[in-house]
């Protein structure tokens, strides 16, 4: 199953900011709730048996289904950091960054939370091998991509195999 938002659905409604007072001075201190920051990595791959695709890790957390490496942007750490930092610790590979491809913004395209992704499109050699948050590693192209993709990521594969950006 693959996630498809739909001008139906609804957006949270919580509030976007709250007023509280200082715990110092008690004066009134307004904090707002901002979407995250996440990376996602395309990674072009061929493996020493010749193989070419595209790598996607299994989820081993919730929610499930195959989706494209990817992850948190930690503070102090540029996005192209987190690009590379998230490919290594998902898929045991050293990424060469190609380029930008483009960031998703729906606050829909993750039932967790409102997240905003830049997607990255980059190149590896090797062997790779499912970590941290990966259940299985696999190399698919665009013919055999698995049916449960999660997230949004079937939409971003689909702009990505398309050229569309």
């Amino acid at each position: 199953m693959s996630y498809e938002p739909t001008k139906d659905e609804p957006v949270s409604q919580d509030a976007s900011s709250k007023t509280a007072p200082c715990p110092n001075c008690g004066q009134p201190v307004t904090t707002y709730r901002n979407p995250i920051p996440t990376v996602d990595i395309i990674i072009e791959c061929e493996t020493p048996g010749g193989e070419r695709g595209i790598i996607l890790i299994e989820r081993a957390n919730e929610p499930k289904g195959w989706a494209i490496p990817g992850g948190y942007v930690d503070y102090g750490e540029t996005f192209e950091e987190a690009a590379k930092r998230e490919a290594l610790e998902e898929t045991g590979l050293d990424v060469e960054l190609v380029r930008q491809f483009h960031a998703y913004s729906d606050p829909r395209r993750d039932p967790r939370q409102h997240n905003v992704s830049v997607v990255f499109v980059t190149r590896a050699t090797g062997t790779p091998r499912a970590g941290s948050d990966a259940g299985q590693v696999g190399l698919f192209t665009q013919e055999t991509l698995p049916e449960e993709i999660a997230f949004d990521h079937a939409a971003i594969l689909a702009d990505y195999f398309a050229a569309r950006y």
